[in-house]
């Protein structure tokens, strides 16, 4: 067990798709087995996106049974809802007070608001609530709060890291050493998961397969999936197709170069790759979907294992909190 403490949330803001799982869930996973981690489901953050309590709700069950089903270790991953732990709003409002603004005007979801309400012509700040804007506030109030050493994140939210270094800095110098300064792990770049389309795989495109969807439905969507003219018999390039890069994040060493070679010398038609694919996705996934449906109809299950989650991670939130509310207030 290595003596580093490691933080992920995930935002139940949709139902996770290959994609998801490729980049994230199955790292995720493997980390959890050697680490003392502390996984939350980010359910405050979705407040800005999502208004509607029963979709948050549904998205929280859904990503936790994922988790569970996938193999979590709940030995050393504490698993629970931002929500149930009451320090995390409180620790975030303290750390408002030594946040600069300038700080969050450089965040890039506040930015990317702005500059498409510029480009419709809009106002700037047209659709931007406040949860948007101090995202990030809150983002380094989960990190910070459970001393946490590595947080596993793709090259697109380093910043979200970056930024609570910062804010912990401020706080650091002005009343003392306090936090841990956490540290990004950037994943090991998987490439673009492609989705039906060839495209990135995202539910903005409509493109995904859902990780855990029905084996028909599965085989209906992989059976979907776009590819070029070519014959069966004529030799294809496997790194261009989206049939061969989702095989090879399912299937060990050999199978990959055997049907990397049965793509380039010829005599595969992608119907029959297309077979190839869904009998072994679906011979990984198989196992934990069943498990995963099980967990949906037994929510009383996932309640409790979010509940212990939270009673875990309370008890650290509350020493956290008792020091900064000490150095702040006396």
């Amino acid at each position: 067990m290595s003596d580093k403490t490691v933080l992920t949330g995930i935002k139940p803001t949709g139902t996770p798709h290959l994609g998801n799982y490729v980049g994230a869930l199955k790292p995720l996973i493997e980390m959890a087995k050697t680490n003392k981690t502390f996984v939350f489901i980010a359910d405050l953050h979705a407040l800005n996106i999502i208004h509607d309590p029963k979709q948050i709700k549904q998205h929280t069950y859904e990503i936790a049974a994922i988790l569970v089903a996938l193999g979590l270790d709940l030995n050393n991953a504490t698993l629970f809802r931002q929500s149930d732990i009451v320090q995390v709003s409180q620790l975030s409002t303290m750390l408002m007070n030594v946040t600069p603004k300038g700080l969050m005007n450089r965040a890039h979801s506040y930015k990317a608001a702005l500059e498409k309400n510029e480009a419709a012509g809009a106002d700037a700040d047209a659709g931007v609530n406040m949860g948007l804007y101090t995202y990030p506030i809150l983002m380094a109030a989960d990190i910070l709060l459970y001393g946490t050493d590595i947080v596993p994140v793709g090259a697109d939210q380093k910043q979200h890291v970056e930024f609570a270094r910062d804010i912990a800095g401020y706080f650091n110098h002005i009343y003392g050493e306090t936090f841990k300064l956490p540290e990004p792990m950037i994943g090991a770049d998987t490439g673009i998961i492609p989705g039906l389309d060839g495209r990135k795989m995202s539910k903005s495109y409509d493109n995904v397969i859902p990780l855990f969807a029905p084996e028909s439905e599965l085989k209906k969507k992989i059976m979907r999936i776009i590819t070029d003219s070519k014959l069966p018999e004529e030799p294809k390039n496997p790194d261009e197709s989206t049939i061969f890069q989702l095989y090879k994040h399912f299937a060990n060493a050999d199978e990959i170069a055997d049907l990397r070679a049965r793509f380039e010398r010829g005599g595969l038609g992608y119907g029959d790759a297309k077979k190839i694919l869904f009998e072994k996705i679906n011979s990984v996934l198989s196992a934990p979907r069943m498990e995963y449906e099980r967990l949906m109809d037994n929510t009383s299950e996932l309640d409790k294992i979010l509940a212990d989650g939270a009673a875990c991670a309370r008890a650290v939130a509350e020493k956290t909190y008792k020091r900064v509310h000490s150095a702040m207030l006396g």
